[in-house]
């Protein structure tokens, strides 16, 4: 059973997202969570096309590889997801994952008529992000995408690691005190899941 799904959403490997990832996930394994990471970049996930099977059905009739990440999303009681940032959102690998799970909102909202903001937390979630520029408003179009992102999913938005002024690949190494936080968010994140039942219905 899988505990917490780890989404890399960068389209650069091994970069400043993936170290901070990388410890977030590290600190959840030494906490005794069992942790499935995915490389968005390394998936082929098409767009969503609007078929709007899941109209019907409640799930999406394009065939890929987003099923297979979906399984574990729905089985699991932690998410951590890691983006830089594009045009003050989130990266296109990550966003077209995002948009496959409108299949998500259209079962949750359409077909199952669930209460906008009235159901229970299945999920706690980890958001990191980084940016190139010190903008005050940076991560604000991310933070609300991210929001409703995880609202699908039954997860609140809860902590977020935003870091400011990294760009090249490997400029986090250059302050420990950021990886050191990736981990203990980590740890966190165990930690709270451990108070949640494992999903049976989703």
């Amino acid at each position: 059973m899988t505990d917490i799904v780890a989404l890399y959403g960068s389209p650069r490997r091994g970069g400043n997202t993936a170290l901070l990832l990388a410890q977030a996930v590290a600190g959840a394994r030494e906490s005794g969570a069992e942790v499935v990471e995915f490389h968005l970049r390394d998936l082929k996930i098409s767009p969503c096309l609007e078929i709007y099977q899941c109209i019907k059905t409640g799930e999406c009739a394009i065939k890929d590889e987003f099923p297979t990440v979906l399984t574990h999303l729905k089985q699991a009681r932690g998410i951590m997801l890691a983006s830089p940032i594009f045009f003050y959102t989130v990266s296109a690998h990550t966003k077209i994952f995002m948009d496959r799970c409108q299949s998500l909102w259209v079962n949750k909202y359409w077909r199952q008529q669930t209460p906008f903001n009235d159901w229970p937390e299945k999920r706690k979630a980890l958001f990191i992000s980084v940016g190139a520029t010190s903008g005050k408003r940076l991560f604000d179009g991310a933070l609300l995408t991210v929001k409703y992102f995880f609202d699908v999913l039954d997860a609140k938005l809860g902590p977020a690691l935003l870091y400011r002024n990294l760009d090249h690949k490997g400029e986090v190494l250059k302050h420990p005190e950021y990886l050191a936080a990736a981990k203990a968010a980590g740890a966190d994140l165990a930690a709270a899941i451990a108070e949640l039942p494992h999903p049976t219905d989703n």
